[in-house]
């Protein structure tokens, strides 16, 4: 084993053993004690079993040190002349893994500068160019910074090369070919066909994984050496067990009362979605899930007031009025257990099996047919024991509004929690009102208290 340091960030051990061949990046936080392992089964490397934690760090702390040094690689790799992607949220990120290439989210950069506050210049810069309001805001504020290459967040390279893949909304297509076309950069497209039907028919996953080979071999074509398989193998572990451990975490929502706030899975997503491929990811949701567990055992919790109803929140956060969003639903002791966001990445699948990765990536919640979305909710409201739902009406996300109707009232009939819808939008501040947002929350509230007596006067 060989430790070097890598820029200013990681240190980085090379390891040589019969179960892995490699890099693997390791914050700088975790100190400098080593404690030198072997191991000669087909199973994980733990971080934690190379180095032992000097300082214990939270894992907010580790979450935002593995942010900026998401972006710092991306920036570094820029700057040695390494490629870098831009891609979709809920894309292979397996294939760029492989071969080497940092990968950046234009949808999660979107969100943070959004919630940030600094979405306004960019959706104007955007429209003043003639992109259309009705266009989703995580393009225009992404389209926006192409044109000025500024933003209050971090500042992002330009890709080398687009990976698309449309499981989650159709917009993604054609924004994507917009900035493949503006770049004049490669774009690797993996078509997702819808499933009307329950369950990812073999015709679908046959399609999908004619793609993968196509992404092979565009890889290939681009970084100009042959598809890393050994790689590719290892990253499919890390990718699987990183969803594993990410949806272990967030299902400690569940207990009552719930040691997790649930606006904080709007936080730790940033890693499952930016960091899926990499060790580091699996070890800051296995510190979420012990923090969750000893703050349970102890009889504590994220949530800073008492959790007097529990809801599910349906749809996007309201990026810019995250912080209303939440204070009003904790002013009224309404604490957020139950969401459609982990199941959207937990993508499980085993190594070497393309076929399991294309049924995985095809039956993402958004790809679904209405059956198994109701389906869905019905279970976080059963499992979490929810009282209520909010229902997010999403401006920029035209695919869930549309179905969001027939969603909530057939969701209503099977498990009877009330809900609420209010108007906004993931990153456009215009489009929210705090006081209609107010009043429906209060709403909900009422309906959910006049249910609780019901329910105990039976």
């Amino acid at each position: 084993m060989i430790i070097r340091r890598y820029g200013h960030f990681p240190a980085v051990l090379h390891m040589e053993s019969a179960c892995c061949a490699g890099f693997i990046t390791l914050p700088q936080a975790f100190g400098t004690n080593i404690a030198l392992i072997s191991r000669q089964d087909d199973s994980l490397i733990s971080i934690r079993e190379v180095y032992k934690v000097s300082q214990k760090l939270t894992s907010k702390e580790l979450l935002n040190q593995l942010t900026q040094k998401h972006y710092a690689d991306a920036k570094a790799a820029k700057e040695r002349g390494d490629l870098v992607a831009w891609s979709t949220s809920i894309a292979p990120q397996e294939f760029c893994e492989a071969m080497g290439i940092e990968v950046l989210y234009p949808e999660n950069h979107a969100a943070a500068i959004g919630a940030k506050g600094g979405a306004i210049p960019l959706l104007q810069q955007a429209e003043g160019s003639g992109y259309s309001l009705d266009i989703c805001s995580y393009a225009r504020i992404n389209l926006g910074y192409l044109e000025t290459l500024d933003c209050c967040f971090e500042n992002i390279p330009l890709p080398d090369l687009i990976i698309c893949c449309n499981n989650i909304c159709n917009t993604l297509l054609k924004w994507y070919e917009n900035i493949a076309r503006e770049l004049n950069v490669p774009m690797i497209m993996i078509d997702v066909p819808y499933n009307y039907e329950y369950e990812v028919s073999q015709e679908r996953v046959d399609y999908i994984k004619g793609q993968f080979e196509e992404a092979i071999r565009q890889l290939e074509e681009i970084c100009a050496r042959p598809f890393d398989y050994r790689r590719f193998e290892e990253v499919m572990k890390i990718s699987s067990e990183a969803a594993k451990t990410w949806k272990s975490a967030m299902d400690k929502a569940a207990l009552v009362p719930s040691p997790l706030n649930g606006f904080n899975i709007f936080n730790y997503m940033a890693l499952i979605v930016c960091m899926r491929g990499k060790p580091e990811s699996i070890e800051l949701f296995k510190l979420v899930a012990e923090e969750l567990d000893e703050l349970y055992h102890n009889g504590q919790s994220q949530f800073p007031a008492r959790e007097e109803y529990r809801i599910m929140w349906e749809g996007i956060a309201c990026w810019p009025y995250l912080s209303h969003t939440f204070k009003t639903l904790k002013d009224y002791g309404v604490n957020l257990v139950g969401s459609t966001y982990p199941g959207a990445w937990t993508l499980l699948y085993e190594a070497n099996d393309l076929d399991g990765m294309a049924r995985a990536y095809s039956g993402v919640m958004n790809n679904s047919n209405l059956k198994k979305q109701v389906d869905l909710r019905t279970t976080i409201i059963e499992e979490c024991k929810c009282d209520g739902a909010v229902y997010h009406l999403n401006r920029s996300c035209k695919l869930m509004d549309f179905m969001q109707y027939e969603l909530q009232r057939q969701v209503l009939n099977i498990t009877g929690a009330p809900f609420v819808v209010f108007d906004g939008d993931q990153t456009d501040p215009r489009n929210f009102a705090k006081a209609q947002y107010d009043t429906r929350i209060q709403a909900l509230v009422e309906m959910m208290a006049e249910r609780k007596k019901l329910q105990e006067g039976k």
